[in-house]
């Protein structure tokens, strides 16, 4: 499978839920699950200023969410050496957080060796993308 780094940077909302760490942690995973992916794990950090850094390992490999609510920022990476759909993942999170201005980019990692899997078969299908995903791609262009 290639390995490929999606990123989201966006701004918070006055109805972002950032600062609910049960409810970003539920956004993340529900959004993992959308796309395909599996949660092995999390872990998280609450900073003094109320930053949050929510680290969720996957079957797939991992996503990370990094707060600056005295910017309204925030960032999101998700590293992905299987199959999941990335873009219904970013989709998904930009609609369950409220992002605005939502910007996402993707960058193969690795040594991308076509479509084909290990075992010789074509990548099977992954969920779409999510609408939201769909129009802040299309910001992008």
């Amino acid at each position: 499978m290639p390995k490929q780094l999606w990123t989201v940077d966006a701004s918070l909302t006055p109805g972002s839920p950032v600062s609910d760490i049960g409810e970003l942690s539920a956004a993340a995973a529900n959004a993992v699950r959308a796309g395909g992916g599996t949660v092995l794990d999390s872990s998280h950090v609450i900073f003094p200023n109320g930053a949050v850094t929510l680290v969720l390992i996957l079957a797939e490999s991992h996503l990370a969410i990094h707060t600056w609510p005295e910017e309204d920022l925030i960032a999101v990476d998700l590293f992905s050496c299987g199959s999941i759909a990335a873009e219904r993942v970013a989709g998904e999170l930009i609609a369950a957080l409220h992002l605005a201005n939502a910007r996402v980019q993707r960058m193969e990692r690795g040594a991308v060796r076509g479509t084909v899997g290990a075992d010789g078969n074509a990548a099977g299908p992954r969920p779409p993308a999510h609408p939201a995903f769909m129009a802040a791609a299309q910001q992008a262009e």
